[in-house]
């Protein structure tokens, strides 16, 4: 028996829509990088994208167990010498961009490299309810009821 290769030409891509509203950050983006590389398909090859296009929406709702809202810290570097910031994940939540925390999460689950930007690239993250991808009819995806951890109230 031969082992299955797919090719580029033949992947055919989902849209999958996820609420993300009183979800755990860390679950939600496990299971959402899995989505992303294909890994949830029994025709995944690693050096192709043939993972779905992930839209969620509510990511300014989404939980974060324990102390981490306060304790978290991410880091980023200016470029100057000495010039390493940070900020705590509370700050973020709580800022113009609170999305941010749930693309991070995600994008440290993919592998880096070409193939991962690509199909980090198919992620579109937004804080409210609405988005503008209704003419790609998304299936929506429960990740509440997969598993009783994955939903904390807030």
């Amino acid at each position: 028996m031969k082992t299955f290769s797919a090719k580029p030409a033949e992947v055919t891509k989902k849209w999958v829509l996820i609420d993300a509203k009183g979800l755990v950050v860390g679950r939600l983006a496990s299971l959402v990088a899995m989505r992303l590389r294909g890994k949830h398909l029994p025709t995944y090859t690693p050096h192709v994208d043939c993972g779905d296009h992930v839209i969620i929406i509510n990511a300014a709702h989404a939980v974060l167990t324990g102390r981490k809202r306060e304790n978290k810290v991410y880091y980023h570097h200016t470029g100057f010498i000495g010039g390493i910031k940070e900020r705590t994940a509370k700050s973020i939540l709580e800022g113009r961009f609170p999305e941010r925390v749930v693309e991070k999460a995600i994008e440290r689950m993919i592998p880096r490299g070409p193939l991962g930007r690509v199909q980090l690239g198919n992620l579109r993250v937004y804080p409210g309810p609405e988005h503008p991808h209704e003419a790609q009819q998304p299936e929506t995806v429960d990740i509440a009821s997969m598993n009783r951890k994955n939903m904390r109230a807030a």
